[in-house]
């Protein structure tokens, strides 16, 4: 038997994926959460084998709540469901620990095969995603999120790490807080975190507060 977990912080994808999987009789749903705190407390009061995972749920979520799962519950596969078809999403993911990576516009039939996939120690992605990380392993950048950061993004990033606000990074640059902010929300996207705090740890353990590296 396959124990499964939900974590979504839409309760009727839950309750459809809930649906699917009671159809199938090697697969029992063992929990469910809405956000990464909760799913962080859930994994420590059932026996799970694969949890289903939404990567952008309230925080923590994404690749930080990827490592969190993993540093406590080494054993455990992870499948993300996400809204976002982007193959860098599925990168990240996966190089964060993720046994796999699944559009939430995918078939009932692929959500059950990549469960089964997973639960097995095997990685489930699609061709066109494998052909993409096996790219991205032969080369340094996603390794380093940062690097994939334009310059104006880089440069918004090293004052957000260095504790400007919105406000004031707006005011420095000339620009609206407005478009501020989708810097800001892009760089967490790119990035894989989900809080300027998760950036400023990441730009503490890389040096770059410091050193000044510049985006590409």
């Amino acid at each position: 038997m396959i124990r499964v977990c939900l974590a979504d912080d839409h309760t009727i994808v839950r309750d459809g994926l809930k649906q699917i999987l009671a159809e199938e009789p090697d697969i029992e749903v063992r929990g469910e959460a809405h956000d990464g705190e909760q799913t962080l407390a859930l994994m420590d009061q059932v026996d799970c084998d694969v949890l289903v995972l939404d990567i952008s749920m309230p925080p923590p979520s994404g690749v930080e709540l990827i490592r969190l799962l993993l540093g406590s519950h080494p054993g455990l596969s992870i499948l993300i469901l996400s809204m976002h078809s982007e193959n860098q999403y599925a990168v990240r993911s996966i190089r964060a620990g993720a046994r796999g990576y699944l559009a939430k516009t995918s078939a009932a039939e692929q959500l059950v095969s990549a469960i089964r996939r997973v639960s097995s120690g095997q990685i489930f992605l699609n061709a066109n995603l494998n052909q993409k990380l096996a790219l991205n392993m032969l080369t340094d950048d996603d390794s380093e999120p940062h690097r994939m950061l334009s310059k104006r993004e880089y440069h918004v990033f090293t004052l957000l790490v260095g504790g400007r606000t919105v406000s004031q990074i707006a005011d420095e640059l000339e620009v609206s807080s407005k478009t501020v902010s989708t810097h800001k929300t892009r760089i967490l996207q790119k990035m894989g975190m989900d809080s300027v705090a998760a950036l400023v740890r990441y730009a503490m353990e890389h040096d770059l507060i410091e050193s000044g590296m510049e985006g590409s």
